[in-house]
């Protein structure tokens, strides 16, 4: 009676249709929330000011030669332009937390900024020959990283995307990373590859005592592709929501803690290695989870209502 009598006045079919269109079109501060920008602004600073002190090295010449552009300008001009470019989307990043005009512009310089190394996929020099190239992948395991940069790029530029696209987005590079590199724990590079990092981790070295090299990493890429299938699952029934982030989520997390455990990651003169750089782009993993998990409750609380 009391909502016959609110609808009659207008009261409340205002609320509601003011409530449902809130829900319909995304504000970008809920998809791409505070926790998300300080994480966006903490990797991208770190990686600009790395990139600025270390100087010109090798990927950013794998880049400049895909191009074809090497030569029109010195090694020191493209080490700049880098790292500009991550420098740019920290700022941003941070003025987005009280200033929503910026994301928008944020959105834009993250696109550009990721967009430039993975075009650069479609070269030969991201393959391991050996394995036999494509999808056998080498140098590109970093590349393929600024795919959930991208994410957090569109996100930001289309807010109004429906919340299910924005979901589809954000989860489309999390199940590339874990699948591709997830399979590349089978092969026999990848695990020794990965030794260094798995032997000096307090949360994952035991697993040495108990299995040889190549069964440690087979396990590895085992569980990186159950979170994938438990991924799969949560986009078409929420009730595998919980699982799936917190398997994909500890992936992303345990990388961090390899900042810390492994002598290669840091370093006094440039704060990150290239090691470092590989690691600390996970971060952007765990902004696309972020983003998931918001917009999946959102849509919860939709339906309940």
């Amino acid at each position: 009676m009391v909502r016959k009598f609110l609808s009659t006045s207008g009261v409340y079919s205002c609320n509601f249709d003011y409530l449902m269109k809130t829900m319909q079109y995304q504000d970008p501060k809920h998809s791409v929330n505070l926790a998300s920008l300080i994480l966006l602004a903490l990797s991208s600073a770190l990686l600009g000011l790395s990139i600025m002190l270390m100087g010109h090295h090798g990927h950013i010449e794998l880049t400049t030669n895909f191009y074809g552009i090497t030569d029109l300008a010195s090694k020191s001009v493209f080490n700049l332009i880098a790292a500009s470019g991550f420098i740019a989307i920290a700022v941003l990043s941070l003025l987005s937390i009280n200033n929503v005009k910026f994301r928008p512009m944020l959105g834009a310089v993250t696109v550009a900024v990721s967009a430039v190394p993975l075009l650069s996929l479609f070269g030969s020099s991201m393959w391991i020959e050996s394995l036999g190239g494509f999808p056998a992948i080498g140098s590109g395991q970093g590349v393929i990283k600024y795919m959930a940069l991208l994410a957090i790029g569109i996100v930001l530029l289309a807010p109004n995307l429906s919340a299910n696209k924005q979901k589809w987005i954000n989860v489309v590079p999390v199940i590339i990373v874990l699948l591709w590199i997830g399979g590349m724990k089978f092969t026999l590079l990848e695990a020794k590859g990965i030794e260094d990092l798995v032997a000096s981790s307090p949360f994952m070295s035991w697993m040495y005592s108990v299995w040889d090299l190549q069964t440690t990493s087979n396990i590895i890429g085992v569980y990186d592709l159950i979170a994938v299938a438990l991924l799969v699952f949560a986009m078409f029934n929420q009730r595998f929501l919980l699982p799936a982030m917190l398997m994909s989520g500890a992936v992303f997390v345990t990388t961090q803690t390899f900042l810390f455990s492994w002598d290669a990651a840091l370093t006094e003169s440039s704060i990150l290695s290239t090691g470092g750089h590989f690691l600390i782009k996970d971060l952007w993993y765990v902004i696309n989870l972020f983003v998931i998990w918001h917009l999946a409750k959102q849509q919860q609380s939709a339906e309940l209502y």
